[in-house]
């Protein structure tokens, strides 16, 4: 799939002149280097057996995309927040709230603080959002 590159926010989106906040983005590294590292290595943890996703770091976060956003991870003061977006309602100890999407998917909203935290089920959905949002 071919990626547009926006010419104000030099930040790439899959469709030629897509919606956007058009806000500067940064790398990775950036977005993680004033939280605690743990942060960073949660981080690491949830894209662990993926397939190729596109990084869409800003200050405030990182938006995963395959084809179409499919996750945000947002450092916060107590947690690292996942946002994950399924086909499905699940349920999970971790999971602080669900809300209805677009296209018939729920947005899974994770209060992530040990790396110990993203367990086996967690990276399984993760891999499910990626693909179900169409590869890249």
């Amino acid at each position: 799939m071919s990626r547009w590159t926006c010419p104000q926010c030099d930040r790439e989106f899959a469709r030629e002149r897509q919606s956007h906040v058009c806000v500067p983005g940064c790398t990775v590294d950036e977005t993680f280097a004033p939280h605690p590292p743990v942060y960073r290595e949660i981080y690491d943890r949830l894209l662990e057996g993926l397939g190729p996703v596109h990084e869409d770091a800003v200050r405030v976060g990182v938006f995963l995309k395959s084809g179409r956003k499919f996750a945000e991870v947002r450092p916060r003061a107590r947690s690292l927040s996942l946002a994950l977006a399924l086909p499905r309602r699940v349920e999970h100890p971790l999971i602080a709230r669900a809300l209805p999407g677009p296209g018939g998917r729920t947005w899974h909203m994770f209060k992530l603080t040990r790396v110990q935290d993203v367990d086996e089920r967690i990276l399984a959905w993760m891999a499910e959002a990626c693909d179900d949002h169409g590869g890249f």
